[in-house]
């Protein structure tokens, strides 16, 4: 069983910036594929961003250059850098992991409850 606890969040203007972090209590965190989902009210939950096992990484396409993802596996956390930030970036984020690597959009079996972002035009 991996718990994972999200921090960070906040309200910020447009153009600002925030770090979410997410600290999971695995012994082997270096182990999992992580990754960050988002959901806004009324909408479904998407895919951010992820990061493998090795370090390689991937973005949806509306966070693309303006987000990063990164992982301390030392200190078991994760992090989600997010620069420019947009009123339409306004969710509750979400990190989670997944033990089976492979594709990084899919296999998440671990959530958080979630930060939430705020973002004000």
């Amino acid at each position: 069983q991996v718990q994972l606890v999200e921090s960070g969040g906040g309200l910020v203007q447009a153009g600002g910036s925030l770090r979410l972090a997410c600290a999971a209590s695995a012994p082997t965190f270096s182990a999992y594929a992580m990754g960050w989902f988002r959901q806004a009210p009324g909408n479904e939950r998407e895919f951010v961003a992820a990061i493998s096992r090795s370090g390689g990484s991937d973005y949806s396409d509306s966070v693309k250059g303006r987000f990063t993802i990164s992982r301390d596996n030392a200190k078991n956390t994760l992090y989600l850098q997010m620069n420019s930030l947009k009123p339409e970036d306004t969710a509750v984020y979400l990190c989670a992991a997944n033990p089976y690597g492979g594709v990084l959009r899919a296999g998440y079996i671990y959530w958080g409850r979630g930060t939430q972002v705020t973002v004000s035009s």
